[in-house]
Parts: structure tokens; sequence; C-alpha cells
């Protein structure tokens, strides 16, 4: 079996997929490529067995067909190295051996064969829709962050992506702070449901950036396939969902919120991060005093004798309140909106307040939530 195939368009998908590759894989085999050839395309795949990813590329010069497992460390840090030339690939017919030739380079790697490589079942009658891929991007980009990390509650270590016929929403949360994404340019015939892993989607955040057009979303949720594609230009990615019911986020969510606090996003974010600093650092705990004429920003550290105080300006309506917030959360909430300014709507220093931006792109709605710390005397 042998292939020529442009150094850069190899490179460059290769490098799409090389961030499927987990480093403690236990099955050996992950820890390469699969390249298979069938008239003339090239396939590429990798896998982590949750997560799989392929790109196909069009050959112009192939003999022979089949598949091989090509050692992905090797490959990546070789083609990182040669220039834009012509790579001739050439594999022995006992799968055994590769040898790749570029330039004046001549490399040689044991392979294997690749009908050893786990590979994925085709889901069952999937479902269907299509979303922009900035669209996308941008929906996970605004809520992965909220994501928990909690290995006894699993179905909170992803997002929450609901379908309806008016919108598409996507939800995370901590139990700490909370983000909701909602689009709808995006609708569908049926209601549907399913939390999204935070690896693959925080892979496909990263590979999205550069990509305009739409992705094709194809998912299945019964009991014996539990799966999700995203198929856009020549690559799909394959991720099973996460198990278990997401909380019921809507009920978290204050109603009535009398106090709002706007404010420049910038501004109010270099003051978290400055004050935060001087913060107790089991607490991370900032104080917010709320006025009508200047906001006082406080923290300290009892044990180090630390101490920070500044004031900003803002618009406050309803009630002058003191609140306290985690710093670190307060600070990825502001981070992760892009408004010049925001608002906080409050009731009580013992409840949720939501951080919104003063004004939502088109078709979006976006809104972030925190839970307040008791604030210390």
């Amino acid at each position: 079996m042998n292939f020529i195939v442009s150094r850069d368009s190899l490179f460059k998908n290769l490098n799409a997929l090389n961030g499927i590759i987990s480093s403690g894989n236990t099955i050996p085999m992950l820890d390469n490529f699969l390249f298979q050839i069938e008239g003339d395309k090239l396939t590429l795949t990798a896998s982590d067995i949750d997560t799989t990813m392929t790109a196909v590329i069009q050959l112009s010069h192939v003999e022979g067909e089949g598949s091989v497992a090509v050692p992905a460390r090797l490959l990546m840090e070789t083609l990182k190295l040669i220039p834009d030339v012509p790579v001739v690939f050439e594999v022995n017919e006992e799968l055994t051996h590769v040898r790749f030739t570029a330039g004046q380079g001549e490399y040689d790697s044991p392979c294997f064969d690749g009908v050893d490589f786990p590979l994925l079942k085709p889901m069952e009658d999937p479902q269907t829709f299509h979303i922009d891929a900035q669209v996308l991007q941008r929906a996970i980009s605004k809520t992965l962050f909220a994501a928990g990390n909690d290995e006894l509650r699993p179905n909170m270590m992803g997002i929450f992506c609901e379908l309806s016929e008016d919108h598409i929403t996507f939800v995370a949360t901590d139990a700490h702070k909370l983000s909701r994404y909602r689009n709808t340019s995006v609708k569908v015939d049926q209601f549907a449901s399913f939390i999204l892993p935070k690896k693959p989607m925080n892979h496909l955040r990263t590979v999205l950036t550069p990509v305009m057009g739409d992705v094709q979303v194809d998912y299945t949720t019964s009991p014996t396939s539990n799966f999700v594609s995203f198929a856009f230009e020549n690559m799909v990615l394959y991720s099973s969902l996460r198990e278990g019911r997401f909380p019921t986020y809507e009920s978290v969510i204050p109603k009535d919120n009398p106090i709002v606090y706007k404010v420049s996003r910038v501004d109010f974010l270099n003051s978290i991060r400055r004050v935060g600093i001087y913060s107790n650092q089991s607490t991370y705990q900032v104080r917010i005093g709320l006025s009508d004429e200047l906001t006082t920003l406080s923290a300290e550290n009892f044990d180090f004798s630390n101490k920070a105080e500044e004031t900003i300006h803002g618009e406050l309506t309803g009630e002058p309140m003191d609140i306290g917030f985690n710093s670190k959360f307060l600070r990825e909430i502001l981070e992760n909106m892009d408004s010049s300014e925001v608002e906080l709507h409050m009731s009580e220093p013992s409840r949720a307040a939501l951080v919104l931006p003063s004004e939502n792109e088109e078709d979006e709605d976006l809104l972030m939530l925190i839970m307040p710390v008791m604030i210390a005397q």
C-alpha cells in the first residue's frame, strides 16, 4: 500500500485529530493514528474509545487499499519539523513497517494492522439537526467553563443540550455557578435532550474556531445507543453521551430580582482580579458593597493580615446591599462574557445572583448565575 500526500494537508488534519488521543491509554493501539485507504480517499482516525474523530483527504497518487495504524507521537513530531513537500508513504505487505519519504529525508517506523484498531459501531436511526459552526463554537465556549469536575456527580460533568421547536439551549453548572446559552436560530420539531461530555466538547470548540458553514449533528439516546456526532468540512467527531439526568436548572434561576447593578465588564473584572489576590485562599471571598454612589470591593485574609479595597463606578437600581462572592467563580463568569457592560440582578445576600450581558447578540440569550458566599463579619 503506497500513497503520496501533501505534508501541510496531512499535518493540518492530524493536528486536528491529535487532541483526541489520551496520554493514559490502557489500550496501546489507541496511541496510533489509523490510516485507511479506499479508492482515492485516505481516512484518518484517532480515538480514546469514548471519543473518535475522523478526517478524509483526497489523494491523487495511490496504489492498493487497506488500513494500518501508525504511531501518532512519532509521526506528529516528524511532520512538525519538515517543510511543505509531498510525503510518500510505503507500507509493506505484512502491515508491520511503514516508510515515509519527504524531500531528502527517509523515515522508518513499525506499524500495525488496522483491523485491530477499535472503531465505533454506526449509530442506529439517528435524529439529525444542523447548526452554524460559529454558533456551536460560541455555545460551547459560553458554557463549558461552568461544567462540574466532581466524579461523584458525573451528570454535571458536561454540557446539557436541549432541543425544542423554539430554540436550542446549552447549560452547564457545578452547583456554584451556572451558564445558560440559548439560540433561536436552531429549532427542531421533536423535543430532545442529552449531556455532552467535557473532553470532546473542549476539543470540538478548538477545531471549530476557523470553520465556516453548517455542522450536521446526529444523535441517538436509546438505552443501547447513546451517541452524538458532529460532521463539518471533511471531519466527523463521534462521542458517547453522559449517562444520568441533568439537574432541573430552571428551578434555581431566581425570577424576582429587584436589585440591579450595571457596570463596565472590564472595570469590574479587573477590580475582581486585583482584590481577589488578597482574599482567603479557601473561600476566595470578595465583599461587594452596592450603593447609590460608589461600589466598594474588598477582601481580607486574616491568616496573613492581607487586605484590599477598591471602589468603582456603576448604576444601582434598588436598595443598597452588601453581598459576597467567590472571586474565582465571578472572574470566570466575567471572563466568559464579551459585552461592554454587564448587569447583576439580585434580591438578597443569601440568594443566587444573575449576571447578564447588557446587550445580547442577535438570536442569543445568555444568562449566568453565581451563588453567594456568607460574608465574613
